[in-house]
């Protein structure tokens, strides 16, 4: 064997290795620019627009369904281009150098920030279980077993004490939601008068059990604090029950928003607590006038449970809130 020969021997399977090596190099830069060139989804004037912006602003969207996800996609990828280009000529233009423009961002990014903490907050709050939920169901049948829709006829207005008390005596004499709409501006209230579709869930939890027990053409007086009165005349209802099954998706997850309120509340008032708030000038003395000292632990707790009590239960079953226009008091509805 030649000294040539000898080398070239050893040469071949170093060549080998550096071909093989080469082919693998080369064919995982190509997957990896394949890959990268399917993460932008349209370029505007140079600047990229990614999957993941797409992808983002749908799972923001409510109510997408997977038929129609590709069209979402495409319509969503329109308007984030026009976005783009708003953005670019904005840019262009010195706006992102406009002090309302920096205020703006600079709020818009306070907000998601104090946003994102809350939903770490509430991100690992544990779910409603089963006997929860069917507690919940058997102890709220307006809303679900003995569900109604109601036709309602209402006058909302704020009045003081002394001309509620003397309300309250008008009630029985009257014979007309007119009539008291008349009584009561004679006295210089302003209402906001009424006619409309109501079902369960869209009324106020502190009035839906009152309202439950009242009687077609029956009219209450319901004080909802602040100083505000709802004047109701029940003009006809109708039962739309709603069983167990159907309603359990919906209570667990009311309950698990009343439970995220709660915490968000209280977590609130500690890092209040921890806080060193100082108000300085003109809001000194707003907010010791508006804000007094709480009295007691007690009172404090009352006070956040209140914020943190749900109103009503708000999920619409087959029909949604048909509010009447506050212009006076339209033709009589009834329940679909």
């Amino acid at each position: 064997m030649t000294i040539c020969e000898h080398m070239s021997n050893r040469l071949f399977p170093v060549c080998a290795l550096l071909l093989v090596i080469l082919v693998l190099t080369t064919g995982c830069g190509k997957k990896e620019g394949a890959k990268a060139t399917t993460q932008v989804a349209a370029r505007v004037n140079g600047d990229e627009i990614t999957v993941h912006q797409v992808n983002y602003a749908l799972s923001r969207s409510q109510n997408v369904a997977p038929e129609v996800a590709a069209q979402a996609k495409r319509e969503i990828l329109d308007r984030l281009i026009d976005q783009n280009l708003a953005r670019q000529k904005a840019i262009a233009s010195a706006l992102d150098r406009s002090p309302n423009v920096v205020q703006a961002i600079e709020a818009a990014r306070s907000e998601i920030l104090a946003r994102a903490y809350l939903e770490q907050v509430t991100a690992n709050l544990r779910r409603p279980s089963t006997e929860e939920t069917r507690d919940y169901y058997g102890k709220h049948s307006e809303l679900f077993a003995q569900r109604r829709v109601f036709s309602l006829e209402e006058l909302v207005f704020t009045m003081k004490d002394d001309v509620a008390v003397e309300l309250r005596g008008q009630l029985s004499s009257a014979r007309s939601m007119q009539e008291i709409a008349n009584w009561l501006q004679s006295r210089g209230v302003k209402i906001a008068a009424s006619r409309g579709v109501r079902a369960a869930e869209q009324i106020p939890l502190e009035i839906l059990p009152k309202l439950q027990a009242m009687k077609e053409g029956q009219v209450q007086l319901f004080d909802v604090g602040g100083g505000r009165y709802q004047v109701v005349r029940v003009l006809a209802f109708k039962a739309a029950p709603v069983d167990e099954a159907t309603a359990a998706p919906r209570i667990q997850q009311f309950l698990l928003n009343s439970r995220s309120r709660e915490a968000i509340v209280e977590e609130m008032k500690r890092i209040r607590n921890e806080a060193k708030i100082e108000y300085v000038g003109e809001f000194a003395s707003v907010a010791s006038a508006k804000e007094p000292k709480v009295k007691s632990k007690a009172d404090a707790k009352a006070k956040a449970e209140d914020v943190a009590k749900p109103r009503a239960f708000k999920y619409s079953w087959e029909v949604e809130a048909q509010p009447g226009k506050s212009v006076g008091l339209p033709e009589e509805p009834s329940p679909k």
